[in-house]
């Protein structure tokens, strides 16, 4: 089942963001300025509505997708580098203290979401619009 769109959760330690994350980081500007939710729409069709756990939103999912590509990392590197980097996790919508997924997690996401590489190709054009 797909949850609903991800926001950052309050947090009382949320202002770390603006204490170290500078305005223009790539990634912060990437967050602020382009709007990731056209994902949900592409995807909806590929999650069961009514059955099923709760599963990783695919906007995030996509997002670590995207950073992955970004910093040419594997996705055991990633999920790692995401578990202490502030900036990933501001890009994510995850408050500091919140935990990142499990790398296996990126697998079966690219396997069973983006096995279509046309929706692939949709998707990273949308967003480089």
């Amino acid at each position: 089942m797909m949850p609903d769109l991800p926001n950052m959760p309050p947090s009382p330690y949320a202002a770390l963001y603006d204490l170290l994350i500078p305005a223009d980081d790539e990634l912060r500007l990437i967050h602020d300025l382009v709007p990731f939710d056209f994902i949900t729409e592409l995807l909806e069709d590929t999650y069961c509505h009514d059955n099923g756990r709760m599963a990783v939103h695919p906007v995030r999912m996509f997002k670590y997708l995207f950073l992955k590509a970004h910093s040419n990392l594997s996705d055991v590197d990633l999920v790692r580098r995401a578990k202490t980097d502030l900036a990933y996790k501001y890009f994510l919508d995850l408050a500091p203290e919140d935990d990142v997924i499990n790398p296996s997690s990126l697998t079966k996401f690219r396997r069973q979401r983006m096995d279509d590489d046309e929706l692939l190709d949709k998707l990273i054009g949308h967003t480089v619009e």
